[in-house]
């Protein structure tokens, strides 16, 4: 998996607040709801005024902060627990994320399974809220005795080409083999690439490797033309591997356009996550309801942000905006400074970084120069302050690198809060996730099932 890696924003070291910047503060404190504990059970009941929507997508702006993962959780275990939503959908890639699913939904393992959330960025996913939220996710399912009305857990991105590949010919082994060699034949023009796709992509642009779309296009289609004799022997693993096969055409799409450049590989990106997400509630039937976890440049309707209007990008949260209207809700994450998880270069070691105290012309300034630590900002509450906040100001995107000596240029973008964002969650002051060690392992969990070392 890749995620995001922030946006540049125009190099004007010289920006400076605004006229009335104070008194806009203060208008956030006013209108701001503090929040306890996010232990605090009243934490999560905060979110209760979203338990109607069908899709609930939770933001954050790093891929390593605790407050914002352990803020999900909370939300998520309630809307599940209360309010009879389906399944967490999470930016992570489609086969890691199988494997937990199975793990919560008390199935068994497979016997191809590998370990789940092994490579770059692993502290992302491999994490101890993470971890927590799984076994709670299992422990809650345990009591339901329909398998089809247990919660489940599922990736949306693209990234895990080779287990998606080895997902689909498993699958086919078991319930046709005659289909199971014709894919291995078709699968056979990606495999030298399967350990770094992104090698793919530089041959396909130079070398003219574009033949592998037409195979893994018609794998896919052959799969779905034979959804009914497979689903009937196993309808699960069907969606598992009908959804692996659409993830290896997206991916040998996307590693063969990415070295272009421009908007279309972030573009192709986000409607992957958008289908996968729409797949997955049309599997679950039409009242299904679901939360999404992802980065807040996934989340804010991008429209509203330099990300759209000057770089063509669309994402995830704007397709549910389009799609489901009023029905989707969109909750940005922002912090003021402490630490997080983070590299300094793409497959990088993680590293605990300081986080640089927000800019004086951001809004995340504005946050915490209103002097609440904690907070929600439902902007249907207060139409006036969601109009000043509707004003495009800059606002902070940290993925898995944190570059803090380019941050202005590596790391803010302009966006306008009130329309990216339904609301907006505030933690002053975070720390940094944690990264799942042995000592935190639970004893009797097989060591590749599902957070095996």
């Amino acid at each position: 998996m890749q995620p995001h890696q922030s946006p540049a924003a125009p190099p004007d070291t010289a920006r400076s607040p605004g006229a009335g910047a104070r008194p806009l503060a203060e208008d956030i404190a006013r209108a701001a709801e503090p929040l306890p504990e996010i232990e605090d059970a009243g934490f999560a009941r905060h979110f209760d005024r979203f338990a109607d929507r069908r899709v609930v997508l939770l933001g954050e702006a790093s891929h390593g902060t605790s407050e914002f993962y352990r803020a999900r959780a909370a939300i998520t275990r309630r809307l599940i627990e209360e309010h009879g939503f389906a399944f967490v959908a999470v930016e992570a890639d489609w086969p890691d994320a199988a494997a937990v699913n199975r793990y919560v939904a008390h199935h068994a393992p497979r016997a191809e399974e590998a370990r789940a959330f092994h490579r770059f960025p692993d502290w992302m996913w491999r994490n101890t809220v993470v971890e927590g939220f799984v076994h709670w996710l299992r422990t809650h399912n345990e009591a339901i005795a329909d398998p089809d009305a247990r919660a489940g857990f599922y990736g949306l991105d693209l990234y895990n080409l080779r287990d998606s590949i080895a997902g689909v010919l498993a699958y086919l082994d078991r319930v046709d083999p005659a289909a199971a060699r014709v894919a291995r034949e078709r699968y056979g023009c990606l495999t030298p690439w399967q350990k770094d796709p992104a090698i793919y992509g530089r041959a396909a642009l130079t070398q003219g490797y574009a033949a592998c779309e037409a195979e893994v296009v018609a794998q896919l289609r052959d799969l779905l033309a034979h959804r009914l004799d497979y689903a009937a022997q196993d309808g699960e693993s069907f969606l598992d591997a009908a959804q692996n096969a659409r993830l290896v055409r997206s991916a040998e799409r996307y590693y063969r356009i990415m070295y272009y450049g421009g908007a279309e590989s972030w573009n192709l990106r986000d409607t992957h996550m958008f289908e996968t997400l729409s797949n997955l509630l049309e599997a679950q039937g039409p009242e299904a309801k679901a939360v999404v976890w992802a980065h807040n440049s996934h989340i804010g309707d991008a429209r509203e942000t330099e990300m759209g209007a000057l770089r063509g990008e669309l994402n995830l949260g704007q397709l549910c905006r389009e799609r489901w209207g009023s029905e989707a809700a969109l909750i940005g994450f922002g912090t003021h400074g402490g630490t997080v998880a983070a590299a300094s270069d793409w497959g990088g070691p993680m590293e605990v970084k300081r986080v640089r105290p927000a800019r004086a012309d951001s809004v995340e300034r504005l946050c915490h120069d209103s002097g609440v630590g904690r907070f929600l900002l439902d902007h249907r509450r207060d139409p006036v302050l969601a109009e000043q906040l509707a004003e495009s100001r800059l606002e902070r995107f940290i993925g898995v690198i944190y570059r803090p000596e380019s941050e202005l240029l590596s790391h803010y973008a302009d966006a306008a809060l009130s329309r990216q964002f339904d609301a907006w969650v505030w933690f002053d002051e975070t720390e940094a996730v944690t990264p799942l060690r042995a000592e935190h392992l639970r004893a009797g969990v097989p060591d590749t099932y599902p957070f095996g070392l």
